[in-house]
């Protein structure tokens, strides 16, 4: 599979035959190289509700026909857009075409504010996402703070790429990223959710050569990047 990074926490994977992107933040993200017209997906997976999560969601799925996959809550309210949706909740689990995929928690809140409005929509429950597919599993954390449980999703599941939140703020910080990635256990880490506004600026490399220091391999990933698992 081929895996594409666009910045915040957006990430593109290429399977055989499908492809999926999660988190869709193009329109409005600094960082993006890339241009949501130019997306081509089968699947939308979405973590929770806000407006750097959800971002392009229904310009792509209309384009593309593709599915939404996420938070039931968050799910129900974009098939009123009219996206097709397949909602999930917390610990469930689904085989789709393209592989299995399983909600985790997420220590988040989740609301979506439509553009222009001062209406604040709950979405339920934030969550993360356990992707296995072509005998790999991608771990995405979603928008979360640490949580011990972290140490069952890395106990239960053999991760092979985890890609988790450093901006601090609104997020775990560094600090507390690799610790999570200390209980994940996963072969390769990848910090999101950084440098995009101010308030979530981090050093990526300083990131990195703190989980060095714990043998645990990092990459940061600059948007547009490719990388083959």
């Amino acid at each position: 599979m081929n895996i594409i990074f666009h910045g915040q926490s957006c990430v593109e994977i290429e399977f055989e035959g499908h492809t999926i992107i999660i988190d869709p933040f193009l329109t409005g993200n600094p960082l993006a190289t890339a241009k949501a017209e130019d997306i081509r997906a089968d699947y939308i997976l979405v973590t929770h509700g806000h407006g750097d999560h959800v971002g392009d969601t229904i310009s792509i799925a209309e384009r593309n026909q593709a599915t939404v996959i996420g938070p039931n809550d968050l799910c129900r309210y974009l098939g009123f857009q009219g996206a097709k949706t397949h909602g999930m909740g917390i610990g469930g689990a689904f085989q789709f075409p393209f592989g299995k995929v399983k909600l985790t928690l997420a220590l988040h809140d989740s609301s979506y504010s439509p553009y222009g409005s001062t209406e604040n929509i709950y979405t339920g429950m934030a969550s993360g996402f356990l992707i296995t597919a072509e005998g790999k599993t991608i771990y995405h954390a979603g928008d979360t703070g640490l949580f011990r449980d972290m140490k069952e999703i890395g106990k239960h599941n053999d991760i092979n790429l985890a890609f988790l939140p450093i901006g601090d703020n609104f997020t775990m910080g560094p600090e507390d990223a690799v610790m999570a990635a200390k209980y994940l256990k996963a072969d390769t880490v990848v910090p999101m959710h950084y440098n995009t506004f101010p308030i979530i600026k981090q050093d990526p490399d300083a990131f990195v050569r703190s989980l060095a220091e714990e043998d645990i391999k990092g990459i940061v990933m600059t948007p547009g990047q490719q990388l083959k698992l």
